[in-house]
């Protein structure tokens, strides 16, 4: 590993992640995938069972822990997607445990690969330790400067507050039934005087907007599924869509508000500004320790047993 893995890279992205942030804010998604990570706990009360695997209920909580606020909220109202989760991990324990017991663990490149992996684990923990950055890092008038300096960049891109019906096609057989059906819900939402938000109430399968009428809040294009994407900039500020079919099902949507793209405020990204100014600072006085180790330290390279690694591996 060369010096410099150890810091390259976020310092020149700043303020592209904040900009990113600002795109990609966590939000309502109605109409996006949850793809929730797996977590290594196993305790708590057993939520299902493989043999003798189980999912443990502090799971669950840990998972849900690392998710944002609407994520969070979007995936307990997803049964569905929650089983998904645990069937999936109860997958990767029952597989974890055939590779123990046929000695997995014993091979010598398993035995190499864990290695690797705890020296980076141990490494990334000892080099953040010994290059934590002060709390009082950054202050205002740093942030101030930093804001100025990059304010051209940091752009609220144009975002559409919509309100959806969405009828999930759980087969393929299921798919012509479903798809009359969101015909003569669209119908009824496009006529005049519907009450959308009430239709959205009484017939719409996403548990996350439908007790709010189908009301999704304000979400950027990037944030939309696709086929979705590419229908919301066509529609008018009260109009509503022909059904839209994704992988799920079929989505009816509604456009409540369009707010075009502007620059972003200081109080908007100052939250995340600080978090990236704070991290560049700490990769700066990481890889001044690190440099600082071959200060005081001979470095001695064998230039012949290089070359012959390098003929030998031609």
């Amino acid at each position: 590993m060369t010096v410099r893995r150890l810091w390259a890279g976020a310092g020149a992205l700043a303020l592209l992640a904040v900009a990113v942030a600002l795109a990609l804010r966590p939000g309502e998604e109605p109409v996006a995938a949850v793809h929730p990570a797996p977590s290594p706990l196993a305790s708590g009360q057993a939520l299902a069972r493989l043999g003798d695997q189980q999912v443990g209920s502090d799971e669950l909580k840990a998972l849900l822990a690392q998710l944002p606020e609407q994520a969070r909220a979007n995936l307990r109202g997803d049964r569905q997607a929650l089983e998904a989760w645990i069937r999936s991990r109860l997958a990767e324990k029952a597989l974890f445990q055939q590779a123990e017991a046929q000695g997995w663990l014993q091979r010598a490149d398993i035995q190499g690969q864990v290695r690797a992996a705890t020296e980076q684990i141990v490494l990334r923990d000892y080099l953040a330790s010994v290059s934590k950055v002060p709390d009082a890092y950054p202050s205002d008038a740093d942030l101030q400067q930093a804001y100025e300096a990059g304010k051209a960049a940091l752009q609220v891109p144009a975002r559409y507050r919509l309100s959806q019906i969405f009828l999930r096609v759980a087969t393929p057989a299921d798919d012509l039934a479903v798809r009359k059906q969101a015909e003569a819900l669209a119908k009824q939402a496009q006529a005049a005087n519907a009450d959308f938000a009430a239709l959205a109430r009484a017939n719409s399968q996403d548990a996350g907007s439908a007790a709010q009428g189908g009301d999704s809040g304000l979400q950027p294009l990037a944030q939309l599924l696709p086929q979705v994407r590419g229908v919301v900039p066509k529609l008018k500020v009260g109009s509503v869509s022909d059904p839209v079919q994704s992988e799920a099902g079929y989505h009816i949507i509604k456009l409540l508000e369009q707010q075009p793209a502007r620059a972003a405020t200081l109080e908007e990204v100052a939250p995340r500004l600080r978090q990236v100014l704070r991290a560049q600072r700490q990769e700066q006085v990481a890889k001044a320790y690190v440099e600082g180790m071959f200060d005081t330290a001979t470095l001695s390279i064998d230039g012949a047993a290089l070359n012959q690694v390098l003929d030998n591996n031609r």
